[in-house]
């Protein structure tokens, strides 16, 4: 599995999930408030949802945001 180069700001959760799938479960490690991406809202928002958005809604710094979703896919690759 190749892993995403770069993820920033600007990088969107589709495209994560995309590569990722199994990440969508995982997000609510990073943020309790991720849990509703399973919700028909949440799947809307998924789409057009970029990090710098969900550290908007989520209260989060989107550094921080980024070095967990690393975390997460660095532990599931491993």
């Amino acid at each position: 599995m190749r892993i995403m180069s770069t993820i920033t700001a600007e990088t969107r959760l589709s495209d994560l999930i995309a590569q990722y799938p199994w990440l969508k479960e995982e997000m609510v490690k990073v943020n309790e408030k991720f849990k509703m991406l399973s919700s028909p809202v949440g799947k809307l928002m998924m789409g057009k949802a970029t990090i710098a958005e969900m550290s908007k809604r989520s209260g989060m710094d989107d550094d921080t945001i980024i070095s967990r979703i690393n975390e997460l896919i660095t532990n599931h690759t491993k």
